[in-house]
């Protein structure tokens, strides 16, 4: 607190004060002296408890505008807004190959090493076998 007078300057100030002010009166000057210390302080106090509270309104602003900017930029919600159309795309497909007419498979060739699947009634299981020449 003291950091600007040294011990010597702060002594030869009270010894000033002492012959100006006079013995009968310096009680009443320190006095005085130390409630505008005591205003001086607290004022400084509140400026500082001011500006860290204006500081910290500052840096809560900044966030609000950040999560703001992510709700607003999310990519999450994008992936899922564009999965959400893919499955629609898809399920418009499976509703037309569902739709499309029974004879369009039938026309179609199997590929090379595939079997074409038809529907026939299966063998019972006692059967001959009969084969033909």
């Amino acid at each position: 607190m003291f950091d600007f007078f040294s011990w010597q300057h702060l002594s030869i100030m009270l010894v000033v004060a002492l012959v100006v002010v006079g013995p009968k009166d310096l009680p009443r000057l320190m006095n005085m002296a130390g409630k505008w210390a005591g205003k001086a302080r607290a004022m400084a106090t509140e400026f500082r408890r001011s500006f860290d509270e204006m500081a910290r309104e500052s840096e809560l602003a900044e966030l609000r505008k950040e999560i703001e900017d992510l709700k607003k930029n999310n990519p999450v919600s994008d992936l899922a807004s564009s999965l959400a159309s893919v499955e629609s795309e898809v399920n418009s497909s499976m509703e037309a190959v569902s739709t499309a007419p029974a004879h369009a498979a039938e026309t179609v060739e199997p590929r090379s090493g595939e079997f074409a699947v038809t529907d026939s009634a299966p063998h019972p299981r006692n059967a001959p076998i009969v084969e033909t020449p």
